[in-house]
């Protein structure tokens, strides 16, 4: 099983809709996935249509148990796809978490739960943007961080402050046995601007000069109306655009090289069909 946290210190750079898709890929080519809402603002909750609009619980009873049952987990209407649900609408979570002394652990201990490992291949593990105890848990959870950067002068500059700052705070937790997996870097939103274009390369020479601390991945996701309309139809960017005219790449083809690039033992492993929306049992 591998998991992945999508993180930020900066909202609005497209994480929920990221592990939305990444997800929705995966389950696709028939990995047993289960998504996570560690945000409380619930909007992956809500990204699909759930079999069971009210789930009986959620990502409180994950973390305050430190342990996750069938009852935390959610079915989506798609074959292969579950989710534990954000349901903390007050925020008193992170508040929970901060007087815990194994705050940063519960989430990584959580997922070593039997209804996880024994039921699915992958987690992806979607994130608020405000730093905290509750980022904290969902970054100390993951083998793999992603995390998504727009390329503008403040998005970037922003991400590099922001990420050494996680990595400083997160990467002593090592001495008390959990490794910090490697960051993953996403130019995400990138549009087919100049300055777009050097901002990009910048980001990767900063980086690069951080000496293996976080790597940039060489897939790059367009900025592109696709992914705003999926996201309203509640369905997977690779199902709603397959193909497209132009230079820019299809969502299809775009979300494929992610995911290759991020497991490369399905390279090569295309979606070429897939069940009705109803989520098969």
């Amino acid at each position: 099983m591998i998991k992945f946290t999508v993180i930020s210190t900066k909202g609005g750079v497209g994480k929920t809709t990221l592990t939305a898709n990444l997800g929705a890929l995966l389950a696709d080519m028939g990995l047993r996935v289960l998504m996570i809402d560690a945000d409380v603002q619930p909007s992956l909750s809500k990204f699909y249509p759930l079999s069971q609009p009210k789930p009986s619980a959620g990502l409180t009873e994950v973390i305050v148990r430190g342990e996750v049952t069938a009852e935390c987990i959610s079915s989506t209407m798609y074959r292969n796809l579950d989710i534990v649900v954000s349901d903390d609408p007050e925020g008193s979570l992170p508040h929970w978490l901060l007087n815990r002394i194994d705050r940063g652990f519960r989430l990584r201990m959580a997922l070593n739960s039997p209804a996880v490992t024994d039921s699915y291949d992958c987690v992806l593990i979607d994130t608020q943007g405000a730093v905290g105890p509750l980022q904290d848990a969902a970054a100390l959870a993951a083998d793999i961080l992603i995390s998504p950067i727009t390329p503008e002068i403040l998005s970037a500059r922003e991400f590099k402050d922001g990420t050494m700052e996680l990595l400083d705070r997160l990467e002593p937790s090592s001495a008390l046995g959990a490794t910090l997996g490697p960051m993953k870097a996403l130019i995400y939103r990138q549009d087919r601007t100049t300055d777009a274009r050097v901002i990009a390369a910048g980001i990767r020479e900063d980086f690069i000069k951080l000496k293996g601390r976080v790597t940039v991945l060489e897939t790059v996701v367009p900025h592109a109306k696709a992914y705003k309309e999926a996201a309203t139809l509640r369905t997977p960017v690779h199902r709603h655009e397959r193909k497209r005219d132009g230079a820019t790449p299809s969502a299809y083809a775009v979300m494929h090289q992610l995911t290759w690039e991020l497991i490369p033992s399905l390279e090569g492993t295309l979606v070429e069909s897939y069940s009705a929306r109803e989520r098969v049992a």
